[in-house]
Formats: C-alpha cells, structure tokens, sequence
C-alpha cells in the first residue's frame, strides 16, 4: 500500500514537471502539447495508484487535475469523465467535493448535448442530498433538473422516477400544490400504458391524501376526477379509504379516522410518508375544530 502512495507522490512531482516545462519558450515551438498529454498520464497513473493505496483525497485531487488539464485541451469528454472519476473518489472521503466535480461534469455533458450524462448526475447528486447530508429543497432541485433533461431524451420512466421523488418531498415540505400536480400528471401518463395502468392508483391515492392536507372539499371534488379518468379507481381500498376519511373529517370524528387508518394499515404496511401525511391531516382537524 505505501509503495503505491509513494510511486503516486512521484507521479505527481513528474506531471508537476513536465508541466513547468511544458510553459517554456523553446517547448511550446518543440513539443509543448505533448508534456501536458504526458502530465495527464501521469495524474492518471497516480490516480489510480492513490486508489489502490485507498487515499481517496489524493486519488480525487489527481482525477481532478487531469480533469482541468484534459479541459484546457479541448478534450471535453476526456475531461467529464475524470471529473466523475474524482467525485466516486471524493464519496468516500469528501461528500462536499463530491457535487462539485459532477457539477463540473454535468456543465461539460450539457454543453456537448449530453443530456441522458447529464441527467444521471443530477439524480446522483439528489440521491447524495437525499440520504447523506439530507438536504430536501436540494435534492428536489437536482431531481426537478434530472427529470427535465430525461424528458428531453424521451426517457418518460426514468423522468417519472425523479419526478416522483419531487413529489414525495415537496408533500413533505409541505409544498403540497405541487406534489398534486405531479402525482396527476405521473398517474395520467400511466394510465396511457397497458403495463403501469395499475400504478395509477397509487399516485391517484397520493394526491389526493395532499388535497385532504389542504381541503377536504378539494379532495372530495378530486377523487370524483380520478374515477372518471380511471373507473377501476373506485373499487380500490385506496378510493375507499379516502372517502371513509372524508366522511370521518367532515363529522370531525378523529377516533373514526384513526380506526379507518388502522384498519387498512393491518392489510397494507403504510410507509413513513403514509404516516407523516395521515397524521398532518388528523392534526389539522385537531388544531381547527371548526374547520369544514
């Protein structure tokens, strides 16, 4: 392990070298490009040398500077990829360098029309704010710009899957209007499609649990809609379990609510998003008992 720090340290001075070198009058008219090609090798190697060594840091910070170099150069694909090379480096050392050199990628991919690159990044960087350093308004912005670079691809599943994680956390954050908007739009586009028709009930069920975060009125008015637009809704426990709730809200009759809540979390586990959602909704009676 040490011998291939030490070889990477060498690399280093040599790239360092061959830099410096490279700046001088005779070597630009003798050769100058190919001392930068050179110092590129030269990162590289001690890149992947510093990986072996398991010194991330340094393995990150090598990437990084073939990056610059292979960018200077005019090498746009050369440079993005060691830049992403240097963020799978920095995850395991530096998370805040992490989204710096995607970004560095993701700016690259989108100026060569890259956009599937693009995009991955961006759902890469949400998943890093999503769970390491639980950042949501972050992780919405990087999904929102994931999917619409997606839907530019015509990669409608994929912009879906980020779209879908917009809304979960914009309904978290309570930016409820907008994760209605998208739970419509996803459910709509699913019923379009033989083999995620059965999906449509579950969004359908998603939005209207955030139009109960807002009014029951609306959601009574929403859900009549979505049996229109998919007649199979109404048989569904979700369809019931939202008109169960409307009755129960509308009588402000919280131990009813309560026991419609149990009752089909005993057949089908509610996630924590379920819960948190169901419980604003009943607070929300609690805190208004006026409210109709």
């Amino acid at each position: 392990m040490a011998d291939n720090e030490q070889k990477a340290i060498q690399l280093m001075a040599e790239a360092e070298k061959k830099l410096t070198s490279s700046k001088g009058i005779f070597s630009s008219l003798f050769g100058g490009t190919s001392k930068v090609e050179e110092a590129v090798e030269c990162y590289q190697r001690a890149a992947n040398l510093f990986k072996m060594a398991k010194k991330w840091g340094a393995a990150g910070n090598a990437f990084c500077q073939a990056a610059s170099l292979h960018g200077k150069a005019g090498s746009r694909h050369d440079a993005a990829t060691n830049y992403v090379d240097a963020a799978n480096c920095y995850k395991k050392s530096n998370p805040n360098e992490v989204v710096d050199c995607l970004l560095k990628a993701i700016e690259i991919y989108t100026d060569m029309g890259r956009f599937t690159m693009a995009a991955k990044h961006h759902q890469s960087i949400a998943e890093m704010y999503e769970s390491e350093s639980v950042d949501l308004e972050r992780a919405v912005h990087h999904y929102e710009q994931a999917a619409d670079y997606f839907r530019g691809e015509e990669s409608n599943s994929s912009a879906n899957k980020c779209l879908l994680k917009v809304a979960q956390y914009a309904a978290q954050l309570e930016n409820y209007d907008k994760a209605i908007q998208i739970y419509e739009q996803v459910a709509s586009s699913s019923l379009e499609s033989s083999l995620l028709k059965y999906s449509a009930k579950e969004y359908f069920f998603r939005a209207a649990l955030c139009h109960l975060c807002v009014d029951v009125l609306n959601a009574q008015h929403a859900i009549e809609r979505y049996q229109e637009q998919y007649p199979a809704f109404q048989d569904s426990r979700e369809y019931k379990l939202i008109k169960t709730l409307i009755e129960h809200l509308e009588e402000q009759n919280l131990e009813g609510y309560t026991e419609a809540v149990k009752e089909y979390d005993s057949i089908s586990r509610l996630d924590s998003w379920y819960t948190t959602i169901l419980l604003r909704i009943k607070k929300q009676v609690n805190d208004n008992p006026d409210l109709r």
